[in-house]
């Protein structure tokens, strides 16, 4: 039986006892790559350059449109004063634009469409025209106009400026109005 156990272990067989026997194979060669990515062999470049996706998008934006203000004399207000008669209102434009997209980053922007949504509405402002006189400080309840010379409407004088009266003397009759004297002018 020695001599079957030395043949054995020549052949390349190992008997063990209980065990099951198999031809014995050739060792297989290791090589570093296949153990360590950092040992690793060169392989053929691989394409580094990427194609760029684009994309293109349709971007709706609104933009206020600032209204206009108009001015216009009206004889029946006072010089100098104004009055708003129309109030100004703004103006809604909606804006289209194709917006091209590379990688995630804008790199493009075309105006496609722009439609006024909402008109704006002009202001309108009335400005006085109509001059008033000025009135002298000395009397009240009616304008004494400031001139060379003012007369009760309706007397004899000869102007050339005239006063409706009951006209109350509250400083100096600097204007001969009140000829009876009772601080009451142009009252007959």
């Amino acid at each position: 039986m020695r001599r079957f156990v030395t043949a054995m272990v020549a052949v390349g067989v190992l008997l063990t006892l209980g065990a099951k026997c198999e031809p014995a194979t050739a060792p297989t060669a290791v090589t570093p790559a296949a153990t360590d990515p950092g040992n690793a062999a060169p392989s053929t470049p691989a394409s580094t350059a990427t194609t760029p996706k684009i994309e293109k998008r349709t971007v709706t934006e609104t933009e206020e449109i600032p209204f206009k203000t108009k001015r216009v004399n009206d004889p029946t207000l006072a010089e100098g004063t104004t009055e708003v008669r129309r109030r100004g209102v703004a103006g809604v434009r909606t804006l289209t634009y194709e917006v091209t997209v590379t990688d995630g980053v804008q790199t493009g922007k075309k105006l496609v469409r722009e439609v006024v949504t909402k008109a704006p509405v002009t202001r309108v402002i009335a400005v006085g025209t109509k001059q008033t006189p000025r009135c002298d400080p000395n009397y009240s309840g009616a304008c004494v106009p400031i001139a060379d010379d003012v007369d009760c409407a309706g007397g004899g004088g000869n102007g050339p400026a005239y006063v409706d009266g009951p006209v109350r003397i509250t400083g100096s009759d600097i204007y001969d109005l009140d000829r009876d004297g009772d601080g009451i002018a142009c009252d007959d």
